[in-house]
C-alpha cells in the first residue's frame, strides 16, 4: 500500500515507518505538522525542524505544514489539508500512525482518514512497553531524549542516548513513579539520530538543556548529516 507516515522524528513515528516498510508497504512521503506550542494533545513538538535531516537520510520526501492554533479541531483541519496534499502529490492510499495506547489519538486519526478515504496502519498498537523498548535497541535505533515532564525523569535524561542499560533503569523508575515506560503519555519525547532506514547518521553539534525544576527539554541548536558514518 502507498502510505504517508505521520512523522515527528521521534522513536515511535520512525520505528512504525520502519515496520511498515518491512511489511512491504511503500512509504511515499513523510507528513510533519508543526504545532503552535507544546500544549498540543495531538502533535509532537520538540526539535521538529530537524526532521528535514531525517527525511534526507531516509531519502523519503517530506511535506510540512504549520498549525496556528493549539485547538484540537483546528489541528484536525490542518491534518486533513496536508493529507489531501499527500494524496494529490504522492497518490497515497493510507497513513502510518505511531500510536501505541492512546485511543483518543487513534480515533482522531481514524476519523480524519475516513473522511479522506484513507486506510490507517498502526504497527506499534498495543505492543508491550518493555518488549518495544528493547526491540528498538535490538533493531539498532539510536535516539536521544529531548523532553521530560514526569516525576522520576530529571534533567540528566535530557540529550541522553538510550542504551539497553538505560531501559533497565527506566523500567525501575516507571514502576516507582507510575509513568509509561514507552512515554506514551508524553512523559518524554525523543529524536532518532540513526536507524536502519538512514543512509547517514545525524550528528548533533550543539544543544542546550532548558530545565525548570520539574520539566525540561533538550534543544538541538546545530546538527548535520554525518556522511563519514552511516
Amino acid at each position: 500500500m502507498k502510505l504517508a507516515s505521520l512523522f515527528s522524528g521521534g522513536k515511535d513515528s520512525t520505528y512504525s515507518t520502519y515496520l511498515a516498510k518491512n511489511q512491504g508497504h511503500d512509504i511515499r512521503c513523510l507528513v510533519s505538522i508543526f504545532p503552535k506550542s507544546d500544549e498540543s494533545h495531538l502533535l509532537h513538538h520538540p526539535n521538529l525542524k530537524w526532521t528535514n535531516l531525517q527525511s534526507k537520510s531516509m531519502k523519503i520526501p517530506q511535506l510540512t505544514i504549520n498549525s496556528q492554533s493549539d485547538d484540537g479541531s483546528e489541528e484536525i483541519e490542518i491534518m486533513k489539508k496536508i493529507l489531501q496534499q499527500a494524496k494529490s502529490d504522492f497518490e497515497i492510499e493510507g497513513i502510518v500512525h505511531g500510536g501505541i495506547k492512546s485511543q483518543f489519538q487513534k480515533d482522531t486519526f481514524q476519523n480524519v482518514c475516513s473522511t479522506l478515504d484513507l486506510e490507517i496502519i498502526s504497527p506499534l498498537w498495543d505492543l508491550d512497553p518493555s518488549n518495544y523498548m528493547n526491540d528498538l535497541v535490538s533493531a539498532n535505533f539510536d535516539y536521544i531524549i529531548v523532553s521530560v515532564s514526569s516525576d522520576g525523569l530529571d534533567d540528566s535524561w535530557l540529550g541522553k542516548k538510550i542504551e539497553a542499560s538505560d531501559i533497565i533503569q527506566l523500567r525501575s523508575l516507571s514502576k516507582k513513579f507510575g509513568f509509561n515506560l514507552n512515554f506514551e503519555g508524553g512523559e518524554a519525547e525523543t529524536f532518532v539520530t540513526n536507524c536502519p532506514l538512514f543512509s547517514y547518521s545525524i550528528e548533533i553539534l550543539e544543544g542546550k538543556k532548558i530545565w525548570d525544576g520539574y520539566r525540561g527539554r533538550f534543544e538541538i541548536l546545530e546538527a548535520r548529516l554525518n556522511y563519514d558514518v552511516r
